[in-house]
């Protein structure tokens, strides 16, 4: 018997689109029920969004950071590494000029902190075992490279 995970996600804009594309706003609220609190969205500044608020493209790169640090630390613990700290400092890219217009590359930068003294080439292993497991990393087509530094408490 498979099991589905579904999720849910509610989107709501309200203004006009009446004076044409450079007018209207791009603004908009997301929900994600069950989960509490409101995203205030909008586009890219490139194509005249707000930048005070979060635009897809940041979305989906913060969904690739979370989920590799999501799976690393369960691949970890499974393996019996302590993991103190896990800071990731990521990056996308999306070219304008390559049709269709989409994120390219997404470059993780993982600075993880552990316990004790597994060596480097176990801890590497790890983060290519939970690149395999990341759920978002298996659902995108963009290509997904992970620069680790690893640290020792």
């Amino acid at each position: 018997m498979s099991r589905a995970h579904t999720y849910e996600a509610a989107a709501r804009w309200q203004g006009s689109t009446g004076a044409g594309y450079d007018f209207y706003s791009r603004a908009h609220d997301v929900r994600c029920p069950p989960a509490d609190g409101v995203l205030a969205l909008s586009s890219d500044p490139a194509f005249r969004g707000q930048p005070g608020r979060l635009n897809p493209e940041q979305l989906l790169l913060a969904a690739a950071s979370s989920c590799q640090l999501l799976s690393f630390l369960a691949v970890a613990a499974r393996a019996r590494i302590d993991v103190v700290a896990y800071e990731d400092d990521a990056s996308a890219r999306m070219p304008e000029d390559e049709k269709p217009v989409r994120v390219t590359e997404i470059t993780l930068r993982p600075t993880i902190t552990v316990r004790g003294d597994p060596s480097e080439e176990r801890l590497r292993h790890l983060v290519e075992v939970a690149h395999r497991e990341c759920f978002i990393a298996n659902s995108v087509s963009s290509t997904i490279t992970i620069e680790p530094t690893f640290r020792r408490e």
